[in-house]
């Protein structure tokens, strides 16, 4: 790879909650690889789990799920890109050769890899996918171009959910995923989406994006009478009601608010030792169906379409950047909910 450099910078974690940074070989490129600089990688709730060893992680781990950049080298297979194209990366690696990967239910592949969290990733100055992987894009700024990975995985809870036109729906949650799918569902059956999150950053930015039709700000102390005056304004409650928070008890809640024949969406992401009990008769005699939505694949061309256009909006969404040096800042603003979302930036 001539002219580029031997090594490069990284955030490195050796276990869960220790990491530094660290000097390391630029990635060695398969033939079929595209070989990214990366401008931006995004920070989100999930890389909080992965400090923690949650999630799905894998150590040594380069964190970073989101990354966007330049195409910096290509491998010998590779066709359709030049040098310097500005590019986003999907996450996501593959077996196709799995029981679930056979039956072209590729999501469930049991050999299911992903750069940041599983093998490394965008939190370095470069970085390596397949070319299947890179895709263009044109309008967005490198910051807002990392709302394309949580973007892909609202596109395919939408096609979980599969609304009908003229759908009620109600989110819990005004992080950016759940800002991102209440637009989408807004603009795919949903004629009255009703976004129900703390008072705060977050639901500001949801009414200035339009991310909604109907806005309940919930108190942090007292919830508890919002969440009556909802049910006693609802009394029929929700077709579709997605639970964006990573909260057990909102989301064992959340079944309440369900109209019968209706549909309850995990989305949020969990502890793996969080429980939620739910009685069977409700979701029998209601006929209830229940959804897990779990990232993606293939969804990066529509997410493109949806934010690149200009469609679904996320300018504000990404409210803080740090250097890899800041990452020890990084977490305390994910942590204290300073940040909506963040991003790491190299430039």
């Amino acid at each position: 790879m001539a002219g580029l450099p031997t090594e490069m910078k990284a955030l490195r974690y050796t276990k869960p909650e220790e990491y530094g940074l660290v000097t390391v070989p630029l990635p060695k490129l398969r033939d079929n690889d595209v070989l990214i600089k990366v401008k931006a990688c995004g920070v989100c709730g999930t890389d909080l789990h992965i400090h923690e060893g949650e999630f799905i992680a894998k150590f040594p781990l380069i964190p970073g799920h989101e990354t966007v950049g330049v195409v910096a080298a290509i491998g010998p297979a590779v066709k359709g890109f030049t040098i310097g194209e500005r590019v986003v990366a999907d996450n996501s690696e593959l077996c196709n050769e799995c029981f679930y990967c056979r039956r072209g239910e590729l999501l469930l592949c049991e050999h299911f890899e992903a750069h940041g969290v599983t093998m490394d990733g965008g939190f370095a100055e470069y970085c390596a996918y397949p070319a299947g992987k890179v895709f263009k894009i044109h309008n967005l700024s490198d910051v807002d171009a990392t709302l394309l990975e949580p973007a892909s995985c609202a596109a395919h809870g939408l096609d979980k959910i599969s609304p009908k036109l003229g759908s009620s729906v109600l989110m819990f949650g005004a992080g950016p995923t759940g800002l991102v799918l209440a637009q989408m569902l807004r603009q795919n059956g949903g004629c009255h989406v009703v976004v129900a999150a703390p008072e705060g950053l977050k639901m500001e930015l949801a009414k200035k994006l339009g991310a909604g039709d109907e806005y309940i700000e919930l108190s942090r102390k007292e919830p508890e009478v919002q969440f009556a005056k909802l049910k006693a304004d609802n009394p029929y409650g929700f077709d579709i009601v997605v639970e964006a928070t990573g909260s057990p008890k909102i989301l064992e809640d959340a079944i309440n608010y369900v109209r019968r024949g209706g549909k309850l969406v995990v989305y949020g992401v969990y502890s793996a030792a969080a429980r939620v009990s739910w009685p069977p008769s409700k979701i029998f005699g209601d006929e209830i169906t229940i959804l897990g939505s779990f990232s993606e694949t293939y969804m990066f061309p529509a997410a493109i379409d949806y934010l690149d256009s200009g469609k679904v909006k996320v300018e504000g969404i990404v409210n803080k950047t740090y250097k890899l040096e800041q990452w020890g800042e990084c977490l305390e603003a994910m942590r204290n909910k300073t940040a909506i979302k963040a991003a790491i930036v190299f430039d």
